[in-house]
């Protein structure tokens, strides 16, 4: 990764030549723009001498909300459009979520430093009405909504009495079609930062985790991935400014297990990260990972500690976790799944 920009000069910032607008692109939902808002609020804070609009605009997964998502041929359901206006100029920011974010990326854009992390576990939701159960508890044939591929796998392993149903739509839609009347779902499983954010904490009955459910979550949940021009050395150092160094550096660590594994964001991989202190007072980073075949028959999981203090360190772990996985036979496993959606 590229050593840090140099810090903007007060000359720089006196001339008026120099920009002094910049524009935050994000998607329409009512979530994007409240995540983009809490980049643009810090933003704002650290550097009062600059201003910001937002630019919002619906990417091909807004526009269709039938498909399940495994059936899309394309990984950057969330992105392309987004991107597109940053190459071209006409953005200088996109705030996603970060789970959205594709491993690879335009080469001539990069993810700049991370706000601090909201809770980056999964979370059951259980149906207006019914009492309040676990996943554990939950009777045979229960309807459990989601339309992650990684959650479905897991469930289907951990809870084959239970049925998946796919369910599409923003956390509002989604909800809605859990607690309508005649709606088929017992229960939903969501990410538990976008609840959070919105303020609808009180639907969450049980947080998912890997002592609870157990159930690992996808890479980068609950960061927001703030994505800027490669060579934009402004930005850069404006987000240096906000930026959460436990976040990113974790947050890098596990794009890169899935990019090594070249699962894409569609791959049944788990994945969960934690700071901890080592014997000698050192801190380290936990990384448990876990990848399940689609039917949940076959699973190859992982826990290990790695010193990780830079980009680079990071982006050497995730290898490190992601080689350990291929070793308890996750490799097969994906192949397995990549051979399956050619004959598909």
């Amino acid at each position: 990764m590229a050593a840090p920009p140099p810090p903007i000069s007060s000359h720089a910032a006196a001339d008026p030549s120099v920009k002094k607008t910049f524009v935050i692109g994000t998607r329409q939902s009512k979530l994007a723009l409240l995540q983009t808002n809490l980049v643009l609020s810090e933003l704002k804070k650290s550097w009062p001498e600059y201003s910001f609009q937002i630019l919002s605009k619906e990417t091909a997964g807004d526009l269709n909300t039938t498909i399940a998502l495994r059936e899309f041929n394309t990984k950057n359901l969330w992105t392309e459009e987004l991107e597109q206006l940053l190459v071209a100029g006409d953005v200088d920011i996109i705030v996603h979520s970060l789970k959205d974010v594709p491993t690879l990326i335009p080469q001539s854009c990069t993810l700049g430093p991370m706000m601090k992390r909201e809770d980056s576990r999964d979370v059951l939701v259980m149906k207006k009405g019914l009492p309040p159960m676990k996943l554990s508890e939950l009777p045979p044939g229960s309807v459990v909504g989601t339309s992650s591929v990684r959650r479905t796998a897991q469930l289907i392993r951990l809870y084959p009495h239970l049925k998946i149903m796919d369910v599409r739509g923003n956390i509002g839609t989604r909800l809605a079609k859990l607690d309508a009347e005649d709606g088929p779902f017992t229960c939903i499983i969501l990410a538990a930062a976008g609840l959070l954010r919105l303020e609808l904490g009180d639907r969450i009955t049980q947080y998912l985790d890997s002592k609870n459910g157990p159930m690992l979550h996808a890479v980068g949940q609950g960061a927001l991935g703030i994505e800027i021009r490669r060579d934009d050395k402004v930005v850069h150092e404006m987000l240096s400014k906000i930026g959460h160094k436990e976040t990113t550096l974790a947050a890098l660590a596990e794009r890169s297990l899935l990019r090594t594994l070249e699962g894409g964001c569609s791959a049944p991989l788990g994945v969960e990260t934690e700071w901890v202190q080592d014997s000698d007072g050192s801190q380290k980073l936990r990384m448990r990972s876990i990848v399940v075949s689609v039917d949940g028959s076959e699973s190859a999981e992982v826990e290990i500690d790695g010193v990780v203090n830079t980009p680079e360190t990071a982006e050497a772990f995730g290898v490190t976790v992601a080689n350990a996985l291929v070793e308890k036979g996750a490799g097969d496993i994906l192949e397995t799944i990549h051979q399956n959606k050619e004959t598909a």
